[in-house]
């Protein structure tokens, strides 16, 4: 048996769909969700993106795959804290949690995207320190009383609280980061973290030594009763099982953005590195993931699935990532329902 290089994977999608048929994206990303699971994939994730063609509210369509999925765990990848209130999303945590049997992974991050075209639509104080939001997000998933005396309920009186308070849910909590204040951040409060395909360069030019300080710094300042544990996103799109139409397509695409990846880049007032993303056979894949220092037999993956993709291209990165990459990299699915396919390459010189 190949080494164990990826205890957990999962995917994580952004659900796009056509101009003028939200209905039809929505449909086709949990068609995905319940072929991700008969797969044995651990985890399934929704991007939230406002302002886009794709999933602008994660948790009521997490609600929604919680009714179509009955094992895998369901994850927001991730919302952006900048334009939420805290106690109101904790309820809305809690409540998908408690409809999806306890499967929720809490991710999150302090952005706040596109605050030049929302910021008048948000909040009144969306110039909130970004940490305190998350503070305040997780003293309101811990449940803590928030007053002594009780309120006058329909159910008769009662210590107010945020409901459904779910235990532990605050220890399924995710931190989005990519620069050392926010992995520093989730260390020292105890936070699991998800790592992009996007780094503060620091010192560095390329983004893997950049990514490898990151996961040794939250390693060595995580703090609490927890178990560090880091997710890292790579965009993977094999082709060894794809059609001739399809490997043109894919490598058009990984072609289109390549150029980023040449060298940092200026994003703000930020240095920043890109991954370059994973495309070709399985072999290929398999030994750039192999090679690649953050994929240590402690860290999970998080597949980084492209946008606008046809649901057929979809199934077939799924397959090939679940039965020729994954295994040689020693993970083992979660009860998988779906028999192995018999995958040949029909990569051509």
């Amino acid at each position: 048996m190949a080494d164990q290089l990826i205890p957990n994977a999962g995917l994580i999608l952004a659900g796009s769909h056509p101009e003028g048929d939200p209905r039809a994206g929505l449909e086709q990303t949990l068609r995905l969700f319940s072929f991700a699971e008969d797969l044995g994939y651990d985890v399934a994730g929704i991007r939230q993106r406002h302002l886009e063609r794709g999933i602008s509210s994660a948790l009521p369509f997490l609600a929604a795959a919680s009714q179509r999925t009955q094992r895998i765990r369901l994850e927001t990848g991730v919302v952006p804290l900048g334009y939420e209130t805290p106690f109101r999303l904790a309820e809305d945590f809690g409540t998908v949690d408690a409809l999806s049997g306890g499967r929720i992974n809490v991710g999150i991050s302090t952005s706040s995207p596109h605050g030049d075209l929302l910021g008048d639509l948000g909040r009144g104080d969306a110039a909130a320190e970004p940490y305190v939001l998350v503070g305040r997000f997780l003293e309101a998933l811990e449940g803590h009383a928030l007053a002594a005396e009780p309120l006058s309920t329909p159910y008769g009186p009662q210590i107010p609280r945020i409901e459904p308070h779910i235990p532990g849910l605050r220890d399924r909590v995710w931190l989005g980061g990519g620069s050392e204040r926010s992995v520093r951040w989730a260390a020292q409060h105890g936070l699991k973290l998800l790592l992009g395909n996007l780094s503060d360069a620091g010192g560095h030019d390329r983004f893997e030594p950049a990514q490898r300080v990151h996961l040794d710094l939250y390693h060595s300042e995580f703090v609490g009763d927890g178990v560090p544990t880091v997710g890292v996103e790579r965009v993977i799109v094999p082709t060894t099982s794809a059609t001739a139409e399809q490997r043109e397509h894919y490598r058009a695409y990984a072609e289109a953005r390549e150029a980023r990846t040449a060298r940092p880049a200026e994003l703000g007032t930020r240095r920043v590195v890109f991954q370059r993303d994973l495309v070709g056979s399985a072999e290929e894949i398999v030994d750039r993931l192999r090679d690649d220092p953050s994929i240590d037999g402690r860290t999970e993956v998080r597949v980084a699935l492209p946008y606008g993709f046809s649901e057929d291209e979809y199934r077939q990165i799924f397959s090939d990532i679940r039965y020729a990459i994954l295994p040689e990299l020693g993970w083992t699915p979660a009860d998988a329902r779906v028999d192995e396919p018999l995958i040949t390459s029909r990569e051509v010189a």
